[in-house]
């Protein structure tokens, strides 16, 4: 039973939230209760864990084996492209680590789910974790109940491990901060690895400009998200629909497990540069040369060009472009730019998922009370990985308006906690 709602839950939510903030200069609206799923959608989320587990780790296989030369070498070669000698190396050097903490990001769209990217140092972990208990204090049900995401860490980190935090995710330090203590939360820029356990939350472009970092780093650091820069890429999507890797990857993750994350993942193309012979057809795309991708119309344009990965532009929403929102002189020109990159930074191409409309309950400042409104919704459960267990430890969602293309945090958005297994909001 919920002890509180409306004014008076977002009344105790807001005098909650510490003092420093969750997210420097940032701001969200309000709910007083959590985004509610269906039991089935409960049911896939903690089922979907052991899915991208097993993903990861067919992906790593898949690279060294391309290393190795057990499987076709433009695996490891595009996967390696644009990144210095030195990523590279420490990359290969990781062995069989993988990372524990796993969020994907999920579109709810007509169909169901769309499963956009799996990022393996995840921003909005104290978020979470602070919702979490806040929403738990109101009397609220909650993935992964009110300790979930706290449980995750600790046991991540220990009683004394830290993380350590680059300028560039800087606007992430108040819930890191929050969550395990000022002390505990370091500069990535003069970090040195010692004795205790240290949770990366850099990206791997950061690498080379991290002296410390990179001096006192090797194969024995207790380190949570190895760096390993090849997992990074978004590029896996594309490298899951290619025809010459279908029987790796059903071999690897099992028919089901295939079948089950091609229908979750939208169709995904390289953008390499090539010149096919006569005969020859981009699959799904019925073109023979990227220059056609130009001519699409408006409605043909319902595809999204990402960069790939190991660039600043490669989080965040930065580097994503959605062809239908531009006009063409503007699609013709990330086109060609995606293409003339590849050497150096690759990109790829993918099918737009079209989000489904939902209704939430949000606080209104200006009515002074909850008004049901429309709209899109970004789901991110948070999974920790210990040997073959998945455990589902909580998942935010973020609520945009309906008349946003792409969905992430904004001072317009919603941040809500996810609660399951009752009729659920769609």
């Amino acid at each position: 039973m919920m002890m509180g709602s409306g004014r008076e839950a977002i009344d105790e939510l807001k005098k909650a939230l510490p003092r420093e903030g969750l997210f420097q200069g940032k701001s969200w609206r309000w709910s007083d209760r959590p985004l509610s799923l269906s039991a089935q959608d409960v049911l896939f989320l903690e089922g979907l864990g052991k899915k991208l587990s097993v993903f990861q780790r067919a992906a790593d296989k898949l690279y060294r084996a391309s290393v190795a030369g057990d499987a076709p070498k433009w695996v490891s070669e595009w996967l390696d492209l644009g990144k210095p000698e030195e990523v590279v190396r420490i990359g290969k050097e990781g062995r069989g680590s993988l990372p524990r903490v796993l969020r994907p990001d999920l579109i709810r769209t007509e169909g169901g789910w769309a499963l956009t990217e799996i990022d393996a140092v995840p921003g909005g972990v104290g978020l979470t974790a602070w919702l979490q208990e806040e929403y738990g204090k109101l009397g609220q049900t909650l993935l992964g109940g009110s300790g979930g995401m706290r449980s995750m860490v600790e046991e991540v980190l220990g009683d004394s491990g830290e993380v350590v935090i680059s300028k560039e995710a800087e606007d992430y330090r108040p819930e890191w901060e929050w969550l395990v203590g000022k002390e505990r939360v370091k500069d990535a820029e003069s970090y040195r690895f010692g004795s205790v356990a240290a949770y990366r939350f850099f990206e791997m472009f950061d690498w080379l400009g991290l002296e410390g970092v990179r001096a006192t780093w090797n194969e024995k650091t207790k380190m949570e998200a190895p760096p390993k820069a090849f997992l990074e890429e978004k590029m896996w999507w594309a490298l899951l629909w290619m025809k010459p890797l279908e029987e790796w990857w059903r071999k690897e993750l099992g028919e089901g497990y295939f079948k089950e994350l091609r229908s979750l993942v939208p169709r995904a193309w390289p953008m390499r540069p090539i010149e096919l012979p006569p005969e020859g057809v981009l699959p799904d795309l019925g073109i023979q040369s990227w220059n056609e991708l130009e001519n699409f119309s408006q409605k043909g344009r319902e595809l999204v060009i990402k960069v790939s990965g190991f660039s600043p532009r490669a989080w965040g929403s930065r580097g994503v472009v959605v062809g239908s929102d531009h006009p063409k002189e503007r699609w013709v020109m990330e086109v060609r730019r995606a293409l003339g990159e590849w050497n150096q930074q690759p990109h790829l191409l993918q099918k737009f998922a079209h989000p489904a409309v939902v209704t939430h309950p949000v606080w209104s400042e200006e009515r002074g009370e909850m008004r049901e409104e429309r709209w899109k919704v970004r789901l991110c459960p948070y999974y920790l990985v210990t040997g073959e267990k998945v455990a589902l430890k909580g998942a935010l969602a973020t609520l945009c308006p309906t008349d946003k293309k792409l969905i992430h945090g904004m001072e317009d958005a919603v941040l809500v906690p996810v609660g399951g297994g009752e009729e659920g909001n769609f």
